[in-house]
């Protein structure tokens, strides 16, 4: 079952890529107590989410902080590292890599992605969602190999 607006989100084990390495959090409590801006990609150092889709919430970084953002992550299946050096070659300060490493995160959420095709295996779906205090608040899925919904100008519009 896909998880929808109004919805708690699942408590499962995510890794977040700091500067001092590899950082196990339990989603309830990161999530918990704040407004966070989410986004997933199905993929670090892949050529849409590189291009556009992290550099977009980036450079909005602010905007969004001024609508009543307090955080903004990314999500990914992938390893800590892969994540905390795409963070880094993005110049991404302002966006928290959290790692979904064995995808349980996107599992829970309802939102996989079957990337065999592409080598990639299981991968979470590309989306963002506002989550306020652990409660999905909005959501946007995008439909394959489509950019438009989850993007942080449409996230902003939708603010």
């Amino acid at each position: 079952m896909t998880i929808a607006v109004g919805d708690k989100l699942p408590d499962v084990r995510l890794v977040k890529a700091g500067e001092a390495g590899p950082e196990a959090v339990q989603s309830a409590d990161y999530f918990k107590g704040k407004r966070v801006a989410l986004f997933s990609v199905p993929g670090a150092f892949t050529p849409t989410c590189s291009a556009r889709h992290l550099p977009g919430f980036v450079d909005h970084a602010g905007d969004l902080k001024a609508k009543g953002i307090d955080e903004i992550a990314c999500t990914a299946v992938n390893d800590p590292f892969v994540m905390g050096a795409w963070g880094k070659a993005s110049g991404s300060g302002d966006v928290t890599m959290l790692a979904d490493g064995n995808g349980d995160f996107a599992e829970a959420l309802g939102l996989t992605m079957d990337g065999s095709a592409f080598g990639l295996g299981k991968r979470g779906q590309r989306f963002s969602m506002v989550i306020n205090d652990g409660v999905v608040e909005q959501l946007h899925v995008e439909a394959p190999g489509e950019f438009r919904v989850s993007a942080a100008d449409f996230m902003l519009e939708q603010l």
